[in-house]
């Protein structure tokens, strides 16, 4: 059966199984019916962007961004508009301001751990968010890859918690980030009727439900307990990890800028009014490597951030590898 072509909303072992696994993640109740199985969360956001936007339409960002996020809506021919972040996220108010001169077809949002900023939307702004796409009808696209990272403090329930009532949310996720991105395997919660209007692409009729095998795996990782395990290993190895990184950075780089990160994988680091992607130069002769900050502005602004990453590296290879990115900016 896992063999065959499947249904175009998946594999309906693995759809069961993880609605139990977010209901009880996610302490809400979810329904079979708002999932969708994907190829990921890029090919998720592609597939929304094939389905509900024209080249030539406009959508809004937060400002920093995914950066590779830019890249699929730069391939669909998307205006983009910036909307710059703070301490606690979107800043809702300016992009309410905004949508008095622009109608977008969508908001693409990271609400919790930002990717690269590490700042997460609360509840309040949540809200308000949901509001404004009710009133003025365009779609939030809710990246949600890292809500279930949160090391220090929860998180707050994710925008999913609003797909039962309203058709504009759309949440992504993906299990690249909690147990392994070679899967590529990943799901879109939404409304119910939403989720009928996905199925029904050309994509999904013709070729059948995505990734169906490695769906089947899954489903029995998720029913014998070894995710729910794995993702309690994952909180531990990265809450050392990220004290590693505070510390490293309190002690080689006093001077800097960043927000403490309570979850996910990155420390957005602002470091200087010069263009970083030159640091970044003298930082691979030193077999260092960063993002420089201008790859995650749809502006090509933020030159003096940098984004650094736990999830790879052992903590004496964090200390390290902060120690010389102190020398390379020393140099530079």
């Amino acid at each position: 059966r896992t063999l065959q072509y499947g249904a175009e909303r998946g594999d309906g072992k693995f759809l069961a199984a993880l609605t139990d696994f977010l209901t009880v993640k996610s302490g809400f109740p979810v329904k079979a019916e708002q999932l969708l199985t994907t190829n990921g969360a890029s090919a998720a956001l592609d597939l929304i962007c094939t389905l509900f936007t024209r080249p030539g339409d406009t959508i809004i960002v937060e400002e920093p961004t995914y950066f590779l996020a830019l890249g699929i809506f730069a391939d669909h021919h998307l205006r983009v508009h910036p909307v710059p972040l703070d301490h606690e996220g979107l800043d809702v108010d300016a992009l309410e301001r905004l949508l008095d001169e622009v109608r977008p077809k969508f908001v693409y949002s990271i609400p919790t751990f930002q990717n690269p900023a590490s700042v997460t939307l609360p509840k309040k702004r949540r809200e308000q968010l949901v509001r404004l796409a009710e009133k003025h009808g365009f779609l939030v696209i809710a990246d949600e890859v890292y809500h279930f990272l949160d090391y220090f403090q929860p998180a707050p329930q994710p925008l999913a918690v609003y797909t039962d009532r309203y058709e504009q949310i759309l949440s992504i996720n993906s299990f690249s980030k909690i147990l392994a991105p070679g899967l590529r395997l990943g799901w879109i919660q939404a409304h119910p009727g939403m989720i009928d209007r996905l199925v029904r692409s050309g994509l999904l009729e013709s070729g059948g439900g995505l990734n169906p095998f490695t769906s089947a795996i899954v489903s029995y990782l998720i029913e014998s307990g070894d995710l729910a395990e794995n993702i309690r290993k994952l909180h531990d190895v990265y809450r050392l990890r990220s004290g590693s990184m505070t510390a490293a950075l309190e002690h080689y780089l006093p001077e800097v800028e960043y927000q403490h990160s309570q979850g996910g994988y990155y420390f957005w680091v602002r470091i200087t009014e010069k263009d970083t992607s030159s640091l970044r130069e003298i930082a691979q002769t030193r077999k260092i490597d960063f993002r420089p900050g201008r790859l995650f502005s749809s502006q090509e602004g933020l030159n003096g951030y940098i984004r650094l990453s736990i999830s790879y590296h052992e903590p004496q290879q964090i200390e390290e590898g902060i120690r010389q990115i102190a020398k390379s900016i020393k140099e530079h």
